[in-house]
């Protein structure tokens, strides 16, 4: 399935005008605050009507302003995930979940509960209410109830924004099974560069209601200009996959015949993961580094130079790992001569590597 997306509509300080197409997996919207993002989910759940556009999942059409047609929010066959999870509190977890079938169109092809509980982990809560469970047990559940109304499209509104770091490392590997088990697109709204990098299968970057750019991951997290959180979003996203758990409290990983070292992680010897390595936890060398605590150096050249009107640039070394960018300054920039094609060392701490910045590698390619 895809979703196709066109919209147009005026409020107080932004015009949105803008078109994307969201194939399966999970389609990130990403943006400052104000940028349109809510806006356009809103517009596609019908809880807002655009003054122009057409919204359709494959040949399912939500609402197509040429033709004058209109589906009402109900039978749009839509998964709606909130920040908060907004359950039923008189109703279990049992009931919450059932909640959603009830809507569910009788031919509809449905999720077994079973297989969803098991996927979300949820089988021992089944009997409990919602003031009785943590705020990512809650996100979980709302998850359930969203896949057994048996959804053409599921939409997902910063669900972790209302969690604390330790719920968001909680909840985040259940979306990545989601965006890899389920065949519906998943349109979901952040401003984490950290869930971008282990979520998205695409991104649309937004400005003041525009799309500025509309790509992998790897290509709109490498680009300041769009990163909602300015210079200190940017980063680099390398596949790699999982070599070693070291006694020494480390893994090792394989980076395309590199090897990167960071602190254990949970996932097994094998497994694909994409990673995310922030610009600013970069520094650079014209020469091999000797007598460094650091113990990942990835060797490349410098594949370009960007400088801002500051006193930083961001500089990007391509390397057999992959492209990893550096937030410098222009005078380190001059003192090392760097320019495209010359020799570069990239310097990363192993402790830079956070648990968040940790992913599931999209079992279909990026």
């Amino acid at each position: 399935m895809s979703l196709s997306v066109r919209m147009q509509h005026a409020l107080p300080g932004i015009d949105l005008d803008l078109s994307f197409d969201a194939p399966s997996g999970v389609t990130v919207l990403f943006g400052r605050s104000g940028s349109g993002k809510t806006t356009i989910v809103n517009g596609v759940a019908g809880l807002m009507r655009p003054q122009a556009g057409r919204v359709a999942v494959d040949d399912w059409v939500l609402f197509d302003t040429d033709q004058g047609l209109w589906l009402p929010p109900h039978r749009r066959r839509l998964g709606y995930i909130f920040q908060e999870g907004r359950l039923f509190p008189h109703l279990t977890v049992r009931q919450n979940l059932a909640y959603g079938r009830w809507f569910a169109p009788r031919k509809a092809p449905r999720e077994n509960p079973d297989k969803v509980i098991e996927m979300l982990g949820i089988g021992h809560l089944l009997d409990r209410r919602p003031a009785g469970l943590s705020g990512g047990e809650k996100q979980r559940v709302a998850i359930g109830r969203a896949l057994l109304a048996s959804p053409r499209l599921i939409l997902a509104d910063e669900p972790l924004a209302a969690l604390d770091d330790a719920r968001k490392a909680e909840i985040l590997p259940y979306f990545e099974r989601l965006r890899d088990e389920v065949s519906v697109p998943i349109l979901y709204v952040t401003h984490s560069a950290a869930e971008v990098a282990r979520l998205a299968t695409s991104v649309v970057a937004l400005q003041d209601g525009k799309v500025v750019r509309h790509g992998p991951a790897s290509d709109v997290l490498a680009d300041p200009s769009v990163a909602p959180a300015g210079i200190r979003a940017v980063g680099a996203v390398l596949q790699v996959r999982v070599l070693k758990h070291h006694p020494d409290g480390l893994t090792e990983l394989d980076a395309h015949g590199s090897r990167l070292f960071l602190p254990q992680i949970r996932h097994r010897v094998g497994e694909d993961l994409r990673i995310r390595i922030p610009a600013q936890e970069v520094i650079l060398s014209s020469k091999v580094p000797e007598g460094l605590s650091a113990l990942n150096v990835l060797s490349g050249t410098v594949d370009s130079i960007r400088s801002g009107d500051g006193p930083g640039a961001i500089v990007a070394v391509k390397t057999p790992a992959g492209i990893v960018l550096a937030r410098v300054t222009r005078r380190s920039v001059a003192a090392l001569d760097l320019r495209p094609g010359s020799p570069c060392h990239a310097v990363i701490k192993t402790v830079a590597l956070a648990p968040q910045d940790v992913g599931g590698r999209i079992r279909s390619g990026d």
